[in-house]
């Protein structure tokens, strides 16, 4: 499934819906902007790989279930022109300055761990990015789409609440081996979900 296949059915980004703690959904008023029957719209969307389900809601919306969500890794792209307008200091967990430069250095150093360590950088596998916490990194994640279309993109809380989400997934859900821990295709996931993040994060390489 990509986003740009989505979108080009739908004519517009979709807008992601829920936490993704259990399931990835997407809601869509394209049927309603575009006067096209929701439920052929729906039908539609259906065919598109990767969607495992979509329905026409009574309000004329369409809800999306993606398979795996993980797959939007791969589509994530830098963000031209996003805002930087906090200070660096004071840096505490108050400044989201610091959250965000700081989310993007871990984010950063986790390409030069797992060089270090050995986690192989081929072999992605997108379903493998189902921890609780990754999850949470990719929902924000796929916000991209529908903020870029829109007028009023809401930039710096979008930023604010990646480097939140992808804190947690650092400390809890590491793209790194740890202690004895083998590299495999958990951390080639994980690693590629932290280069997403650094992609899209403003700041410096390292703090």
């Amino acid at each position: 499934m990509t986003a740009g296949r989505l979108a080009g059915v739908l004519g517009e980004p979709p807008v992601p819906e829920g936490t993704w703690q259990r399931e990835a959904v997407y809601v869509s008023a394209a049927a309603l902007r575009r006067r096209v029957p929701p439920g052929e719209l729906a039908a539609r969307v259906r065919e598109v790989p990767g969607v495992s389900g979509a329905e026409a809601l009574s309000n004329g919306f369409l809800r999306i279930i993606v398979a795996v969500p993980g797959a939007l890794v791969e589509e994530v792209e830098p963000v031209a022109g996003l805002p930087d307008p906090w200070p660096d200091l004071p840096r505490t967990w108050d400044n989201p300055g610091f959250v965000v430069r700081y989310a993007r250095a871990r984010a950063a150093a986790v390409r030069r761990w797992a060089r270090d360590l050995g986690v192989p950088s081929e072999g992605f596998r997108p379903d493998l990015l189902d921890d609780p916490r990754d999850r949470a990194v990719l929902r924000v994640l796929a916000e991209l789409p529908s903020r870029r279309a829109s007028v009023s993109p809401g930039w710096e809380s979008f930023l604010v609440r990646l480097a939140l989400a992808y804190h947690d997934a650092h400390e809890l859900a590491p793209a790194v081996p740890v202690g004895d821990e083998p590299p495999g295709p958990v951390h080639t996931a994980r690693v590629r979900l932290a280069g997403a993040v650094r992609e899209v994060l403003v700041g410096p390489e390292r703090l």
